[in-house]
């Protein structure tokens, strides 16, 4: 427990992280780009830090987990970013999701420091994040990742080394693949169900628990029978993945035309102005094809 911790971007998924680590008995050193984000963790015993050099300055073990590829670089490569700031034999883990190709470069530009890297792209929504229930699928050298694991399990339940760096973002996007596969699965069986006229609430309850249950069915389904489009992950950052799902599989030549048309259907939202609802809001590009709505359940 006396690995000091340095943690950067507190999002949706990031300031639950953050206060498990705390919780588990850390020492804990914040940065946020949005400095009002800070403060629940600074209250329940954690430091700032005025930059990522800063943080990683005053840390042994860096965690990352922003929005995009540019944002991992900027915190990582920008001025004031981890690399001037960080001490050789430090230990860099990017839970954000991005791209494997250049996530292997930033460990290539690290490894030139004497600082060591993982990616540990996350998985199990806000629910995840707050409970300390994550899947986290892991790339890089396995000292690292033995290394890592106490601060891991603070954060995640299922913990999977799955290769050398970059193999942690592949795993990720064909996470991603399986999540839109099973909204778009949801949305179809919800919107046959209405227009077929049964109990949608009960007809949820008979099919979760058998083999065509999934997450995505037991907790997002319940939010569409209610009308309850809160995020526990948006439409916009959703489609963030899926670009990068379709980059890799164009990389690789491999098709992908599920993923290709959730894609699309995400891009009519987007255009109604619905990026920040959940990505279970897929449905309402269904509905809107159908001409009907899935009614709120009572």
């Amino acid at each position: 427990m006396n690995e000091r911790i340095g943690f950067i971007g507190l999002g949706i998924m990031g300031r639950g992280m953050a206060h498990n680590i705390l919780k588990s008995g850390f020492a804990l050193t914040v940065w946020n780009r949005t400095a009002s984000k800070m403060q629940p963790l600074l209250q329940a015993g954690a430091h700032a830090a005025a930059s990522p050099a800063d943080l990683a300055s005053q840390s042994d073990i860096i965690i990352i987990c922003v929005s995009d590829t540019p944002d991992v670089q900027a915190v990582i490569l920008g001025e004031e970013g981890v690399l001037s700031g960080a001490k050789p034999g430090s230990l860099v883990i990017d839970c954000s999701t991005i791209s494997p190709t250049v996530t292997r470069e930033l460990a290539a530009r690290l490894r030139e420091k004497g600082v060591h890297m993982l990616d540990a792209p996350i998985s199990g929504g806000s629910e995840g994040a707050i409970k300390g229930a994550l899947s986290i699928m892991v790339g890089g050298e396995i000292a690292d990742f033995e290394r890592a694991l106490p601060v891991l399990r603070a954060m995640g339940e299922k913990i999977t080394h799955v290769g050398d760096h970059g193999a942690g973002q592949t795993v990720k996007l064909m996470n991603q693949i399986l999540v839109v596969g099973h909204a778009l699965a949801m949305s179809e069986a919800l919107l046959f169900g209405q227009a077929s006229g049964v109990d949608l609430a009960k007809a949820l309850e008979a099919v979760k628990a058998g083999a065509a249950g999934s997450w995505m069915l037991s907790y997002r389904g319940p939010q569409v029978l209610a009308r309850d489009w809160r995020p526990g992950f948006t439409i916009d950052l959703q489609q963030k993945d899926l670009r990068l799902v379709l980059d890799a599989a164009d990389d690789v030549g491999c098709p992908a035309p599920a993923t290709a048309f959730v894609f699309q259907l995400y891009r009519t939202l987007q255009a109604q102005g619905l990026g920040s609802e959940g990505n279970h809001a897929l449905v309402k590009a269904l509905e809107n094809l159908a001409g009907f709505e899935i009614e709120k359940a009572l």
